[in-house]
């Protein structure tokens, strides 16, 4: 237990940009270094975790715990995550008063962004070969993020339009395999 605990706060607390900035970290660690999951099952907890309410990495840190020590296990896991940004934003908000009228730290900030950027694009690439994103279904992926980015749609009827996709498919498959 005391290893996940460890290994979520270590995920957690050298991760800045969020949730999908955490991929590349927990891909690391719980799929390479500690072989907890296949990347197969890292991209379909991903899937289930960025359905599900709630902050993405700590879905994706207790649906882990769980998995290797139940619910004591999601629980630290949870904890271990949670806690790192927490005691950073706490000296943040305890310190940035003082600090933000100067430069260095505004362009320390500056120099974060496309950095964070390039945290959360690199997995996707990633994620795309494990989930099998190939010549005939890219445009998938592409037409959902240009529908939530430029059209505004809702996040949330991209993920059911999805799934009710993939079962519609896979029922496909079921029958076409069966003749």
């Amino acid at each position: 237990m005391f290893e996940l605990i460890s290994t979520f706060f270590k995920i957690g607390l050298f991760t800045i940009g969020g949730g999908y900035a955490m991929i590349p970290l927990i891909e690391e660690e719980v799929v390479r270094k500690k072989e907890w999951l296949s990347k197969e099952e890292l991209v379909d907890l991903m899937a289930v975790a960025q359905s599900c309410p709630g902050i993405f990495a700590v879905n994706i840190s207790i649906f882990i715990g769980h998995k290797h020590c139940g619910t004591k296990g999601a629980l630290l896991c949870a904890l271990g995550t949670i806690l790192p940004s927490f005691l950073i934003i706490l000296a943040i908000a305890l310190f940035f008063q003082q600090f933000r009228e100067y430069e260095l730290v505004n362009k320390f900030f500056m120099g974060l962004r496309p950095a964070v950027v390039a945290l959360i694009a690199a997995p996707v690439f990633r994620m795309a070969k494990t989930a099998k994103i190939n010549r005939y279904n890219f445009w998938i992926p592409i037409a959902a993020a240009l529908g939530i980015w430029l059209l505004k749609v809702n996040p949330i009827y991209v993920i059911i339009a999805a799934g009710v996709g993939g079962f519609v498919w896979g029922k496909y498959k079921e029958e076409e395999q069966g003749n």
